[in-house]
């Protein structure tokens, strides 16, 4: 039985320790700096394999010393992103697995940087965005002779939205803030290059609903390097309902509260409501040439709340903590097929949409058809040797 510590019992903290273990296969230690807030997630289990502790994770020694008394195979953060460096500086100390789910894009450069020449594997980035759009993109890529454009969307959206922004808080405001304020990655006819967040303004048409996308920072996670030698174009973008982007630049631009992100931290948590009725949409579209023929592939997922374990969990805590939970599970069993840096395109989607965790992403979507023609190559052009 695998053994992983979980740091932090959060939104998805607490998903995390329940997916590993209700599953019966791990030995899951959740750990949080508010022990009461560890205990509540065990009590709701009840589970004997499923353990709570009261953890300073940004204390190294009492890391350390913690990592010591319960050796664990993994740890698992779901911290804020800026714990991170230090935690997977105790796991290779320890000499143990890494994930995280940043989308910090300096976080994952430090953690590139512990993980050189490591035995141990590395996973930052795991989860949504970055994460699962990594592998689902991949996936497509590997269809193409040559590539033109590669376009990854994601958004996480209230369902029935109420309020001037047409948003909810679905997970950590200062993750969001983030991502809305940081400088963002993207390839430019053939340069990679920053552009502004909350810039590059489009629409999208799905299923009939109207959303618009514009730049936010971490999401296109290693993409961006791994190919940028072999296509034109490529940039994430974050996906809402028409009309957040502006409200958001009036708060972030207009009124600078990017520069005083505590303030906007506060705003927001205070004006906008949380829900459990979200709807998670996943696109990846790439063009290129096929055979000599220009043509275009995509992806187009949709993720609703679930229950899982007698419990209603919302879309954007399935989608992340299914994400990560895959991936783990698949370098815990790979065999020491994983070690030092691992990107998240160095998971097949098949692999991961047919683990016993990422599953999730199909359950109850209506899109498992679509999904599996995608991965199985019956679209016709599935090519040798990538992926």
């Amino acid at each position: 039985m695998h053994k992983v510590l979980i740091l932090g019992a959060g939104k998805i903290g607490a998903l995390i320790s329940g997916l590993l273990a209700e599953s019966g296969s791990y030995q899951v230690h959740l750990a949080d700096v508010a022990g009461a807030a560890a205990n509540s997630v065990v009590k709701a289990h009840g589970l004997a394999n499923l353990h709570a502790h009261t953890l300073d994770a940004a204390d190294a020694r009492a890391l350390d010393g913690h990592l010591k008394q319960h050796p664990v195979d993994a740890v698992i953060s779901s911290l804020p992103f800026y714990c991170n460096v230090a935690v997977a500086e105790a796991a290779r100390r320890a000499g143990i697995h890494y994930f995280d789910l940043t989308e910090d894009v300096e976080v994952t450069r430090a953690v590139r940087k512990i993980a050189a020449g490591a035995a141990q594997a590395f996973v930052p980035q795991s989860g949504l965005a970055p994460g699962f759009i990594s592998i689902a993109a991949n996936e497509l890529i590997g269809h193409f002779d040559e590539l033109r454009t590669v376009k990854l969307r994601v958004g996480a959206l209230p369902q029935h939205p109420h309020n001037v922004l047409k948003y909810s808080l679905t997970w950590s405001t200062e993750g969001l803030i983030n991502e809305y304020g940081n400088p963002c990655e993207a390839l430019v006819d053939g340069r990679r290059i920053e552009v502004a967040p909350l810039e590059g303004l489009e629409e999208i048409e799905l299923d009939g609903t109207l959303y618009e996308a514009f730049n936010t920072s971490g999401g296109l996670g290693s993409l961006g390097e791994t190919y940028g030698e072999r296509v034109k174009n490529m940039d994430y973008k974050t996906m809402r309902y028409p009309g957040h982007c502006e409200q958001m630049r009036l708060l972030m631009n207009d009124l600078k509260l990017n520069h005083d992100r505590g303030t906007l931290k506060r705003i927001l948590e205070n004006a906008v409501p949380q829900t459990l009725q979200d709807v998670v949409v996943v696109y990846v579209a790439v063009t290129g040439t096929q055979d000599g023929d220009l043509r275009e592939e995509s992806y187009v997922n949709k993720v609703y709340p679930q229950m899982i374990a007698g419990r209603l969990w919302s879309a954007i805590q399935v989608t992340t903590a299914s994400g990560i939970t895959a991936v783990v599970d698949l370098v815990l069993n790979g065999q020491g097929r994983y070690k030092g840096f691992v990107r998240q395109e160095d998971f097949r989607l098949l692999d991961v949409l047919e683990n016993r965790f990422g599953k999730h992403y199909a359950a109850g979507t209506g899109k498992e058809i679509s999904a599996q023609m995608v991965v199985s190559g019956r679209t016709g052009h599935q090519r040798s040797g990538r992926g």
